[in-house]
């Protein structure tokens, strides 16, 4: 089976919606009719994920992010530059190709990214875990032992929290990657990927400020946030991708879940 044909069953064998104006979920780089041997999930296709890859015998790489530093994966400004050069050397040399499976993937039900980030911190969820899903209650507990459950389940090195340590929290509000949700009057934790600080449509970390210093720490008045990184909240996905990728391809292609290494320390 070629990498080509890999694609062509994860589109007949999805609830999502793949989109041919798409210029996320395409080929990135090798010969999609090469055959394969092997598949990697991963939630970015870092030089370090595609070397143990090779490593391991898996030649075709699902990433969820980008392989060339850009959204677009655009090369044509990068055709001189060293990195460039000797990551796709490698890429080529070796036999491996590699495609980004991102916008069909948000438009799955569940999506995995979120699903996958939920199950890491010990919630359960099912199909309503999507790119908007909803307020998840769990025991009442206080921030910081949150928090800390979050960092010690997910393994984030660099896991930032904005809040009151001591506020009663129970509910819990989760977005992953970019898609970090507004803090509503609802929730007392957000859970994010990324966001900026400042200067937004409506900035989370200063309103999670404002309520701590106003004493808004109770039960069902909390204001919290838990930033994970973009690679930490979505990461968990792409094992759930990699199980689902064999539902349906043939048993004798290993797939495996690589980790892409989490940036910050």
């Amino acid at each position: 089976m070629t990498a080509r044909e890999v694609v062509d069953l994860m589109k007949k064998t999805s609830n999502g919606n793949w989109s041919p104006q798409s210029t996320r979920d395409t080929f990135k780089v090798g010969n999609p009719d090469t055959e394969v041997k092997g598949i990697a999930t991963t939630m970015m296709a870092t030089f370090d994920m595609i070397q143990r890859a090779h490593a391991a015998g898996l030649n075709m790489v699902v990433t969820h992010e980008d392989t060339y530093w850009n959204d677009r994966d655009d090369t044509k400004d990068l055709t001189e530059n060293t990195l460039y050069k000797r990551k796709t050397d490698f890429i080529e040399k070796n036999g491996m190709v590699i495609f980004r499976d991102h916008d069909h993937m948000h438009s799955m039900k569940p999506d995995f990214t979120v699903l996958g980030t939920l199950k890491a911190i010990g919630i359960k969820a099912g199909d309503e875990a999507t790119m908007r899903p909803p307020i998840y209650t769990i025991p009442e507990t206080t921030f910081a032992e949150f928090a800390a459950r979050v960092k010690r389940m997910t393994g984030s090195r660099a896991l930032r929290c904005a809040g009151d340590p001591n506020a009663k929290i129970s509910r819990i509000l989760i977005g992953p990657g970019y898609a970090t949700p507004r803090m509503t009057p609802e929730a007392d934790v957000v859970i994010g990927g990324e966001q900026q600080e400042a200067d937004g449509v409506f900035d989370n970390i200063e309103y999670v400020m404002d309520a701590a210093s106003l004493g808004q720490t109770g039960p069902r008045k909390a204001k919290c946030v838990i930033m994970l990184g973009h690679v930490i909240s979505e990461q968990p996905g792409m094992e759930d991708m990699a199980a689902w990728l064999r539902t349906f391809l043939p048993p004798e292609i290993p797939i495996k879940f690589v980790l892409a290494e989490e940036p910050f320390w």
